[in-house]
């Protein structure tokens, strides 16, 4: 049995009802949809690569300045119509010439400081072609010539460079006014774009260095996420008898949580002021940094806090994702290493001399560590299971139940601590791992240490922001005690 091709219509044509593929008739008024004639079937369509016979391009003089046009009968051709194009001018009974001579525009001197005002029409462009035939200069209003531009052996044209004497002065910009780090000429807009040339400015946050006599800090975006929510603050005071005393505080901000690059900026701030208002008063270190952690982490529960009262009340769930963070802080002070944290930011010791062992002086509140403690996993199992950096411990409205850990050192050599986010640990996780890649001249050049590091962690993949800072330790004067 024979069939009738399908239809290709989505419509009837007679009143527009949807059609099915395979109708025969519609549906609705009845139209006989095979008297609908077939329609055209597509032209082939050639590819992009087939080869085109094109005519050769007139033959220019060298040295000309001249731009050589073609135009509509100078070359063999259709129209729309496919009726040949004429090639002559000639009328009928005229001898038909072989081709249509290539026409050229007349040349016009070249300018480096403005539009020729002579060169207004047909006849001015004219004499100006031909009163500078050969060797091309321009003329300033002044009516001083300009250095001659002359063809070079390659047939290039070389511009003279303009007189710096004469240039105007570029404008000064605004006082206070950020310059774009691409161009160096625009000025950047309040929404960090440049108004010259629209590269985004990156945050101030990005990359963050600061280095004091005794201790220097690091934090950097990384290379996979799309802003820097690490935060440190680096200090230096004096105890009530005058000895220094050196602190820093580094903050990771929970990622899960919202604006965490807020709550690990005021827990970092509100640790180093209560720091540096509680040692010069003379509050033992250790405890100096309990409190710290404490007034840490009241400064992010604050975030989480609504105007107004009665905010339980209208939202009983305010505080299902509040700010959070993590905190881990370092004390250099009177001979001694204090040590805080909250969270999986971590704190090592590294000795100056290689050969005597390094530490890590933090326990991690995560689920590894849970883990390891529980003795249901070794350390490496639990590193190397997906739950591993799940915290258990950090700042927060939301958090379980504030739980600052402090720890207190005597080391009897001297050496560097190391106070970081996982963003670095995560490439050097062991204490002797960390102890490799921190430079041998760490204590003397604490920034450039501190930039290795950070190095590190981005040559590693930089998968999350990383942050370090570094404080030195030397011995007290009498040297005394144990590790």
């Amino acid at each position: 049995m024979s069939q009738k091709p399908q239809h290709d219509l989505s419509a009837c044509p007679g009143c527009a009802e949807p059609l099915d593929t395979g109708d025969r008739f519609c549906g609705a008024c009845g139209f006989d949809l095979s008297a609908v004639p077939a329609s055209a079937p597509d032209r082939p369509t050639v590819a992009i690569g087939t080869p085109v016979s094109w005519p050769d391009a007139p033959a220019r003089e060298p040295g000309s300045l001249s731009t050589v046009t073609q135009h509509p009968g100078d070359l063999p051709g259709t129209d729309s119509g496919g009726r040949d194009l004429p090639t002559t001018e000639a009328s009928e009974g005229a001898d038909v010439p072989a081709a249509r001579p290539a026409r050229d525009l007349p040349t016009i001197p070249v300018r480096t400081d403005g539009p020729h005002t002579a060169a207004t029409s047909g006849g001015a462009l004219a004499a100006l072609a031909a009163e500078t035939a050969g060797t091309v200069g321009a003329v300033d209003p002044a009516g001083a010539p300009e250095a001659p531009v002359s063809p070079g052996s390659d047939g290039d044209f070389t511009l003279a460079a303009p007189d710096p004497r004469t240039a105007p002065p570029a404008p000064a910009p605004p006082a206070g006014t950020k310059l774009c780090v691409a161009c160096r000429a625009g000025h950047v807009d309040p929404d960090g774009y440049c108004e010259n040339c629209g590269h985004a400015q990156p945050r101030e946050r990005d990359h963050m260095e600061q280095e004091l006599s005794a201790v220097a800090a690091v934090s950097d975006r990384g290379l996979r996420h799309h802003r820097n929510e690490d935060a440190f603050t680096v200090s230096a005071t004096a105890l009530p008898d005058g000895s220094p005393a050196t602190l820093a505080i580094v903050c990771d901000g929970v990622s899960s949580a919202t604006r965490p690059d807020e709550a690990s900026a005021a827990a970092a701030s509100a640790a180093g002021q209560s720091l540096l208002a509680a040692l010069p008063r003379g509050t033992h270190p250790q405890q100096a940094m309990h409190e710290a952690i404490v007034a840490a982490a009241e400064a992010v529960n604050s975030l989480a806090e609504e105007p107004g009262q009665g905010g339980m009340e209208h939202d009983p769930h305010r505080h299902q994702n509040a700010p959070a963070c993590t905190i881990v802080g370092a004390v250099v002070a009177d001979g001694l290493l204090i040590v805080g944290w909250v969270g999986d930011s971590r704190a090592y010791w590294v000795p100056d001399d290689r050969t005597s062992p390094p530490a890590r002086l933090t326990q991690d509140d995560s689920w590894a560590a849970q883990m390891v403690a529980a003795g249901l996993m070794n350390e490496a199992e639990a590193y190397a299971d997906e739950r591993a950096h799940a915290i258990t411990g950090w700042l927060g409205a939301d958090a379980y139940e504030l739980e600052p850990h402090t720890a207190a050192f005597k080391p009897d050599r001297p050496g560097v601590v190391v106070v970081c986010t996982d963003g670095l640990w995560n490439y050097a996780e062991a204490a002797e791992d960390m102890a490799r890649v921190v430079p041998t001249d760490a204590a003397g050049r604490l920034l450039h240490g501190a930039q290795v590091l950070v190095g590190h962690a981005l040559d590693g993949g930089g998968h999350d922001n990383v942050t370090v800072a570094l404080l030195p330790f030397a011995l007290s004067p009498q040297g005394a005690g144990s590790a």
